[in-house]
């Protein structure tokens, strides 16, 4: 295998469920839980409101094992939860719902949560993808984030999908950005220096009693605390199943490139967590239509631009990767837009936040079945 086996991939995706018929959120995973694990194992899981179901891959070699299992598990919750009358949903934010009226999945651990951090778990209503790609080197894994953080915000604008909340268009591409950030321990981390850099600080947690362990901390990307992974959090979850294929392979191609790098002894230029935040800020409001700092050149650049360069930057990769269709398909969401984008054309042709709830059913499903 290319890179002997190096930069497998994991994708969690966490769903919706809706009724279709409404279009609102239902708290109704006990339903589809229980047939899911039968048939799902550990792959399917609840999260702390009951109105959202968890999946996640197995441990992938490559972006194209990883879209069977994607697949996979999308067609089999959209078939449990067809067969109880409801639907699955793939976006951030539900347009019309409201957090207060979901119920809280019975488990000590989120209990927990919501006594510690309150009304911000509570509201706690958005839905997310995280990528896990495999870097077995801790040392390297370090290194590998430290350079990782520039290209994040690039990689979050193609991957936009929560521009409503609550019944209101937020002016915003993500809005989960705006939620997310009542968390602790969230948004872009700053770089360490070194793995015990990093563990000292973890453990000056733990020790403190800020966390029991590493994860609850909620960082953009973050090493696992368990799995030999680097784990990408920043990224909304796309709609279609061909968005979350290509954003998985785009951040597996930035991973091996960056360790290409590191193994050549060639360093990439590291910028303060407040920097990148910057663009960060600039993604989550206007997606592929906004600028971001190229903080090398100290201008504003046009972010397709700097996707477009991203692309060069790991094109020497991509084939070693086996990933070259998928990273081609950056230039399809490019052209017709993020799901944001989508579901704002919708409502703007509309003015009908029901008919953005029936576009997001439709694309989820989109290439599934």
């Amino acid at each position: 295998m290319p890179f002997d086996n190096e930069f497998t991939i994991g994708i969690e995706e966490e769903f919706q469920i809706i009724d279709p018929q409404t279009r609102e959120l239902r708290s109704r995973v006990n339903e589809i839980l229980e047939e899911g694990q039968m048939l799902l194992g550990e792959q399917v899981k609840p999260e702390m409101h009951q109105s959202m179901i968890e999946v996640g891959t197995g441990i992938c070699r490559d972006v194209k094992e990883a879209r069977q299992d994607v697949i996979k598990l999308r067609r089999a919750i959209a078939e449990l939860a067809h067969r109880k009358g409801l639907a699955i949903v793939a976006a951030s934010t539900h347009p019309i719902s409201h957090w207060a009226d979901q119920r809280i999945t019975e488990n000590e651990r989120y209990y927990q949560l919501i006594e510690e951090l309150q009304h911000s778990a509570r509201a706690l209503l958005i839905f997310g993808m995280h990528v896990h790609v495999g870097v077995a080197d801790r040392e390297a894994a370090i290194a590998v984030m430290n350079a990782a953080r520039y290209f994040l915000p690039h990689v979050y604008a193609l991957s936009t999908s929560s521009p409503f909340w609550i019944g209101r268009n937020t002016g915003m591409k993500s809005y989960r950005y705006e939620v997310f950030k009542q968390f602790p321990r969230t948004g872009i981390p700053d770089y360490f220096n070194s793995v015990s850099e990093f563990d000292n600080y973890v453990n000056l947690l733990i020790k403190t009693g800020c966390i029991d362990n590493g994860k609850k901390i909620w960082w953009d990307v973050r090493p696992h605390h368990v799995y030999p992974t680097l784990e990408y959090r920043i990224c909304d979850i796309p709609t279609k199943v061909e968005e979350t294929i290509t954003i998985a392979a785009l951040l597996q191609a930035i991973t091996a490139k960056l360790y290409k790098l590191y193994r050549q002894n060639m360093g990439y230029r590291l910028y303060r967590r407040a920097l990148i935040e910057e663009n960060k800020w600039r993604a989550a409001r206007y997606a592929l239509e906004g600028n971001l700092i190229d903080f090398g050149k100290r201008e504003e650049v046009p972010l397709r631009s700097l996707i477009l360069e991203l692309l060069e930057f790991v094109d020497d990769v991509v084939d070693e990767l086996g990933s070259r269709e998928e990273i081609n398909y950056v230039h399809k969401i490019l052209e017709n837009g993020t799901s944001a984008d989508r579901q704002l054309r919708v409502y703007h042709q509309t003015g009908d936040l029901k008919a953005v709830v029936d576009l997001l059913i439709k694309e989820t499903l989109e290439g599934v079945f």
